[in-house]
């Protein structure tokens, strides 16, 4: 007899099963270190919808033209009780088998428990009492009849039975680090359980579970001589980009000055590896993502995906300029399968498993053999911020690896991961170039100030809310000004985006153009501009610093004057203070750069951060009271 899996598209259980061994072989073959029990992982694949096989559920197969009740995949005993395939897949698992006495029987529950838990709870449905699973499989199927598939790997399936509940531990409900014993067992189910999860939904998306990673550093080595080197002659690896090359096997905190190619040491890091690029803001994503869309050559869709609340916006630009020209439904679902070797995504896309969720599983596991590049972390708010620590520990825990590059780095997070017991090392690399000349400026921003600055030459003007930079943006074109540009988080994504291209073709370098650019923070970190002047508001010190990093990004200052100004408000509040800016922090902040006047040297600076942002300056802020609090 011929059983259904689906019916839209009509799919038997034996070829959905058979999808899900050739993923599962794909994934050995691509990542045969990943820490998992590839034996019990297999017998979860095979096992996992051998549920289906009940009367009702493949009647019911056979009677619905559309997927409408595919989408329940449930089935019913003759009491009106719904049971779900998975539930009554564990029947089919051949228990005896994995409890071979001839091996630690300690060790063999434990397996058997974590498979069992693993196609149980592999889709998320109500709960069911395991005697009315028993009652309800009882009705559905004969007792040791084997199953007629015609595939070797899938003979000698049968119904066995429903296992007692002795062999569940509750792993799925696990929400805490009780004691090691449960937590390694709490791992090991996650592994399981999220690989077959990925193996599963990308057999049913008829995708690949993976492309390989055997590209990355063949690619870079190309950009070098090819990209890189048409800014600057005799090109070489610095020594951060060596240095990364040299850490791969480490947990890595590197702060590096603005323009020392950071994106290039991350993704040396990475290297012939899969990986997930990290970064706070989507302009930043955006900018990252087209930069390495020219690094990786041909097969982009096979190689680097791109993950935010508004990628399908970013993909149809791209489109639109010609960019790729692939079918962009399977390159989303491709990259929403997090089956891209390189992936550039924002933290809730990737991280929110800290949640501990139903389904969470999946990017644990996967987590599990990747590489975690964290861009810019200063930037997060406290509930990220606590997000990415309790990340980066369960990360480590599962086998994963990640690097923070930054600009700047608070030290009490540096504190809070070593006292998390978290291993990684420690690194900063500063120049002796001279880059800023800062003038502190004891008032708010006014336009006349701004035109003062402006003589045919690049402006850029950061505020802290989108209320302020209109403000100015609309004085300065009330005064008659007609090269100013307003860019914020306000716009339509559509505006958004043509606005982020014309800023980013407007700091480049070689851009001869002129003019006053309005800003909001989504010009504050790693976007790739070049301005002549700064004149911003003052936010906290790791802002001032990123702002700072958008002007005179890798050129020398040798010159009188300023080229960087920075507005505290004087006896007045600057905007955004107290709402999108911790009060404690701008009054920190504000108390540490008052005597500040003139060059200001990268060493300088990493040591101005590293005095202010200490637990104990903190620690009476709301900042890090919203902070802890989240955390725990």
């Amino acid at each position: 007899m011929e059983y259904l899996a689906k019916s839209n598209p009509r799919e038997t259980l034996e070829e959905h099963t058979l999808k899900l061994i050739e993923n599962y072989d794909l994934l050995r073959q691509y990542y045969p270190g990943i820490s998992v029990d590839w034996e019990i992982l297999l017998e979860a694949v095979k096992y996992h919808d051998m549920g289906k096989i009940n009367p009702i559920f493949q009647e019911r197969m056979r009677r619905v033209k559309t997927n409408s009740y595919e989408n329940k995949n449930r089935s019913q005993s003759e009491d009106g009780q719904e049971i779900h395939h998975g539930y009554l897949s564990i029947g089919f698992i051949d228990t005896e088998k994995i409890l071979d006495s001839s091996k630690d029987e300690n060790l063999q529950r434990e397996r058997l428990g974590i498979l069992l838990e693993a196609v149980f709870f592999h889709h998320n449905r109500a709960l069911v009492e395991l005697k009315e699973i028993k009652q309800a499989a009882e009705k559905f199927f004969e007792k040791d009849k084997i199953i007629d598939f015609k595939d070797k790997r899938l003979r000698g399936i049968a119904f066995r039975k429903i296992p007692s509940r002795k062999y569940f531990s509750g792993r799925h409900r696990f929400c805490g680090l009780k004691n090691t014993v449960e937590r390694d067992s709490f791992l090991r189910y996650v592994m399981v359980k999220g690989l077959l999860n990925r193996i599963d939904y990308a057999a049913s998306a008829y995708v690949p579970v993976e492309y390989p990673n055997d590209f990355l550093e063949e690619r870079l080595h190309w950009a070098l001589h090819e990209i890189i080197a048409k800014e600057k002659p005799n090109p070489e690896w610095n020594t951060l980009q060596k240095y990364m090359m040299g850490k791969r096997s480490e947990n890595l905190i590197v702060t590096a000055q603005t323009a020392m190619g950071k994106t290039e040491a991350a993704l040396l890091w990475i290297g012939n590896h899969k990986g997930f690029f990290t970064l706070p803001l989507r302009s930043a994503i955006n900018s990252i993502y087209k930069r390495i869309l020219k690094y990786i050559g041909e097969k982009p869709e096979e190689k680097l995906g791109l993950l935010h609340s508004d990628i399908t916006s970013q993909y149809l630009m791209l489109q639109e300029e010609k960019a790729y020209d692939f079918d962009l439904q399977e390159y989303l679902i491709h990259t929403r399968q997090f089956a891209m070797p390189l992936t550039v995504c924002t933290i809730d896309q990737i991280l929110d498993f800290v949640y501990l969720y139903n389904g969470c599983e999946s990017k644990m596991a996967t987590l599990a053999y990747s590489k975690l590049i964290i861009d810019e972390i200063q930037m997060y708010n406290p509930q990220l911020l606590a997000t990415i620590i309790i990340a980066l520990d369960w990360v480590v825990q599962l086998g994963g690896k990640f690097a923070i590059l930054t600009a700047t780095m608070p030290p009490f997070l540096v504190e809070h991961l070593k006292s998390l017991g978290v291993r990684f090392e420690e690194k900063a690399f500063v120049n002796r170039l001279i880059r800023h000349s800062l003038k502190v400026v004891h008032r708010s921003v006014e336009e006349n100030f701004i035109v003062e600055k402006y003589n045919k030459n690049k402006v850029l003007v950061i505020c802290n809310t989108v209320k302020e930079a209109q403000k100015l943006y609309a004085g300065l074109r009330e005064m008659g000004i007609e090269k100013v540009h307003l860019f914020h988080s306000g716009f339509i994504m559509k505006h958004r985006q043509k606005l982020e291209n014309e800023l980013l073709s407007f700091g480049q370098n070689e851009s001869k153009e002129e003019g006053i650019w309005i800003c909001t923070q989504v010009a504050e970190a790693s976007l790739d501009i070049d301005f002549d002047i700064l004149i911003t508001e003052l936010s906290d010190l790791n802002g001032l610093f990123q702002r700072m990093g958008r002007c005179f990004r890798s050129r020398k200052w040798d010159r009188e004057g300023y080229n960087c100004y920075v507005f505290d408000g004087g006896d007045k509040k600057v905007s955004g203070i107290g709402t999108v800016i911790d009060r404690s922090i701008f009054q920190l902040s504000k108390e540490t750069i008052k005597t500040l006047d003139g060059p200001l040297s990268e060493q300088t600076k990493m040591e101005l951060i590293e005095n202010l942002y200490t637990k104990e300056n903190l620690e009476d802020s709301q900042f890090y009271e919203d902070y802890q609090r989240y955390f725990h």
